[in-house]
């Protein structure tokens, strides 16, 4: 952005300097850091939709949202209510949270007379900062103008849908090398649906606005008599509209601070929608409008200083009933946590356990780690991130370029191109000859079946021929789903696809890992892992994916941790990388010693269906065969436990056999719950093991093995609270989002999902880009999956060394001091289990 930019006047259509350097340029920047980012269905990862204000607290936040959005991010009244009816929330809890909440004049008493008398509609609270849409809305009357705002946001949605195309259209905008703004307003000063649509004069609005988006932006504010205070709450209010593509914007500027580059997209497409509003303001000069409007600005300029915390008394009752929610919970899981551990006959593993296995910290883990436990007790179970600490580029094979496998907070350090084992350079070249082949031909049928000479032709013709295919879907046929990876390869050669990790040069960019790397990333891994000693004979790292058909989420049910892709790249590299004699040499110089009858493997484990693939046993030397049967045989059993427990959510309580029915939900391409997902998490520990082995979370805990006796230095604890923490909360924040507000949070009714631009999706065909989850990821038809709780954190580790991490990173204190997540330590034998309120503030629960 320019620090000063010619703009216009635009009350007097004048040309003149505006000062966008201080306070426009200050307020623009506030407002866009306030979205938070979308990114694209093809690895669709989970997004706090409020990260922009992790800042400020947790009540605060529902109040901006309350007075400058006009959205809710609580609970309707009746839920609080049915939970104090029903026993979840008793007297203790409510008192607690009034201790915590307090509200004028409010005692129990008067709090449960509130909860029980719940209004029943939700009414959206008046915005303190109007936008011009909001105030055509009230001076309506009909619904003529309701609908130009509709039509606002359609005409800004379609723009950008092309504009952002990712080649699902079949004609790219012709002004696509322009910027946004440039290339919108190129096209809008030749566009008359506007006017068609009643907005008179639109065309001559955009071409007499300034060139330049900043300078559009200032001048717009000046011409509104928006007051200098509301500035940035009216900017956020703008782009909330529009919420979906500012997201995606949001996305798009992200990444570019990944690769320390500025991208000014968001500030583009913010001077797009106020472009809009400045059209609409001016099609309206008639007496009420403009007396409506003169009104808003006034109120916006004589709001309170202190206008973080709305005061008002129903919003006040509806935090103490949320917090009164989260500690009826966390009551429930801290005495559970407290039981387990004082069980005086606790499981004790072989000094050296038969086989460790390392699963993604994934709340679906938690279950078939369980189940594994239970069938095969002489294992250990392992909670790591599922990218096992690898952040690579994985580039499948005949592709020049690939996805992140890391979490998004991360940008990958590594390049790793897939091919073809033991294939010499003529069968390789045939490989990726056949692979660019089919990929041309799938571009070409594509194209032929769009377009629009064909179209009619292409469906007498080919219609009938897609019957047994319907006919078999619609029948939830148990055929297998071909891998995209593998898709179209000889079944030889797909069994031998998997990384290549040596250093090369591959089409101009360094691939692979020298040495020193492997070593480096090796060590740092195991370290991280808390997996120094033992080592037993068989060690099993296992990403996690999951199979689903018809299912533009699919990715949202991957691995976050992986940005949304399968974990089986990760798990196939580590385990590579640590079979290899002359990194383990090399270990053994850092005092790691792992023995040479300890073999890795990777294995990639199906969420949906519960199935775990082991990857590369012909690798697994012969004196271990027995020890990769049996633990095969006891996965097996394992997935078996985990879909009879999992089942009973499904809805498959009365399932003949519930094996069949579980793994058949994932080839159905009718079904909209082929699993939960992450839905009904609540809780992260990091933690030995030890501590919770024995004990069902129910799936609704991230576990991460954590041993701080190992971590002299605390930057293993570190990792964990600027990592695999957040990313939970994130995670967790997602769920809640959209499951107490799935208009404004989550992406609607998946039934009308049309996906657009292979970006993301809208509800229906018009509207703007949704965010978040679909309902059916919260609801099951009947009643909520999902309890809109916050993340309760617990971590095995010293009050001081976690203060210390607390000290050291703003962002992480902030989720704790502002009430994002509840932050508790856990001692060595899980007895005591204090709650941080800051960085040297503790109490005991």
């Amino acid at each position: 952005m320019s620090s000063t930019a010619l703009a216009y006047d635009l009350t007097t259509n004048e040309p003149a300097m505006l000062d966008t350097d201080a306070k426009v340029r200050e307020e623009i920047a506030a407002a866009c850091k306030r979205i938070a980012p979308l990114w694209p269905i093809k690895h669709f990862v989970a997004v706090n939709p409020f990260l922009g204000f992790t800042g400020q607290t947790f009540a605060e936040t529902c109040a901006t949202f309350n007075r400058v959005a006009r959205t809710h991010m609580l609970m309707p009244r009746g839920f609080y209510a049915r939970a104090i009816a029903e026993g979840f929330i008793d007297d203790e809890d409510l008192a607690a949270a009034l201790r915590l909440q307090p509200f004028a004049g409010g005692d129990l008493a008067a709090l449960k007379e509130a909860a029980r008398s719940a209004p029943g509609g939700r009414e959206k609270p008046p915005a303190v900062v109007a936008t011009v849409a909001e105030t055509l809305d009230r001076c309506a009357g009909g619904d003529r103008y309701v609908s130009l705002v509709s039509f606002m946001i359609e005409e800004i949605s379609n723009f950008c849908a092309v504009y952002f195309d990712e080649g699902q259209a079949s004609w790219p905008l012709p002004v696509r090398n322009l910027a946004p703004y440039a290339a919108w307003r190129a096209l809008a000063v030749h566009d008359r649906n506007a006017e068609a649509m009643g907005i008179a004069g639109f065309r001559a609005c955009v071409r007499n606005l300034p060139a330049e988006p900043v300078a559009a932006i200032a001048a717009i504010l000046k011409g509104l008599g928006i007051p200098p205070r509301a500035y940035e709450d009216y900017l956020f209010r703008a782009l909330f509209d529009i919420n979906g593509w500012a997201a995606y914007a949001r996305y798009i500027g992200w990444n570019a601070e990944l690769d320390d580059r500025t991208d000014d997209t968001l500030v583009e497409l913010l001077a797009i929608r106020l472009a809009w509003g400045w059209a609409l303001f001016n099609a309206r000069r008639d007496d009420e409008f403009r007396s409506a409007w003169s009104k808003a600005m006034a109120d916006a300029a004589h709001e309170p200083e202190d206008h973080r915390i709305d005061h008002t008394r129903e919003l006040a009752i509806d935090l103490v009933l949320q917090e009164a929610y989260d500690i009826a919970y966390r009551r429930r899981l801290i005495t559970r946590l407290k039981g387990h551990a004082d069980r005086t006959a606790r499981e004790r593993l072989p000094v050296r356990p038969l086989v460790q296995a390392a699963f993604c910290i994934d709340v679906r883990s938690e279950i078939f780690r369980r189940a594994l436990e239970t069938a095969y007790p002489e294992a250990e179970t392992i909670g790591f991130a599922g990218f096992f600490g690898f952040p690579i580029e994985y580039v499948p094979i005949g592709h020049t370029h690939g996805g992140a496998q890391c979490p998004v907070l991360l940008k990958p350090s590594f390049v790793v191109c897939e091919a073809v084992k033991a294939a010499e350079e003529t069968e390789e070249a045939e490989v990726l000859g056949l692979r660019l082949l089919r990929r041309r031909a799938a571009k070409a049928w594509k194209s032929f079946k769009v377009s629009a000479v064909s179209s009619f032709a292409y469906v007498e013709t080919a219609g009938l021929s897609y019957a047994p295919k319907i006919v078999t879907d619609s029948l939830g046929a148990t055929r297998p789903v071909p891998q995209p990876s593998v898709d179209g390869l000889d079944e030889d050669v797909a069994r031998r696809v998997g990384p290549r990790l040596e250093a090369r040069v591959i089409a101009g960019r360094s691939t692979g890992f020298s040495p020193d790397q492997k070593l480096a990333m090796a060590e740092a891994v195991l370290k991280a892992m808390s997996m120094t000693e033992p080592f037993a004979r068989l060690v099993l790292l296992a990403g996690h994916g999951s199979t689903t058909v018809n299912n533009p989420h699919a990715s949202g049910l991957d691995c976050g941790a992986c940005g949304g892709h399968t974990g089986e790249a990760n798990a196939r590299v580590a385990a590579a990388i640590l079979n290899d004699k002359h990194i383990r040499s090399g270990l053994a110089g850092k005092g790691i010693v792992i023995p040479e009858d300890c073999w890795f493997v990777g294995a990639l484990h199906d969420t949906t269906t519960d199935e775990v693939k082991i990857f590369d046993e012909e690798m697994v030397p012969p004196d271990l065969s027995s020890d990769l049967a049996r633990l095969k045989e006891r996965l097996t059993r394992a997935a078996s436990l985990a879909r009879l427990e999992r089942s009973a959510l499904l809805g498959l309580q009365e399932s003949v056999d519930k094996n069949a029915d579980v793994v058949a939900r994932s080839r159905d391409w009718s079904q909209v719950r082929p699993e939960w997902g992450l839905a009904r998490n609540a809780a992260f520990i990091a933690a030995p093991r030890s501590l919770t082995r024995g004990l069902d979370l129910g799936g609704r805990a991230f576990l991460h093995s954590y041993d701080h006796n190992k971590d002299e230095s605390k930057s293993v604890l570190e990792l964990i609270m600027t990592a695999p923490m957040v990313v939970a909360s994130w995670i967790n924040l997602q769920y809640y989002g959209s499951t107490v507000n799935n208009a404004a949070f989550g992406s609607g009714n998946k039934v009308l999902h049309n996906v657009v631009g292979q970006l993301g999706v809208l509800e229906g065909n018009a509207g703007d880009l949704r965010v978040g989850l679909p309902w059916q990821s919260v609801h099951d038809g009947t009643r909520f999956v999902h309890e809109p709780i916050r993340l309760n954190v617990f971590i095995a580790a010293p009050e001081a060394a976690i203060d210390a991490v607390l000290a050291k990173h703003a962002s992480v204190r902030d989720l704790v001091t502002n009430g994002w997540v509840f932050l508790h330590a856990i001692d060595d034998d899980g007895r005591s289990i204090r709650r941080c309120l800051g960085p040297g503030a503790w109490q005991a629960c």
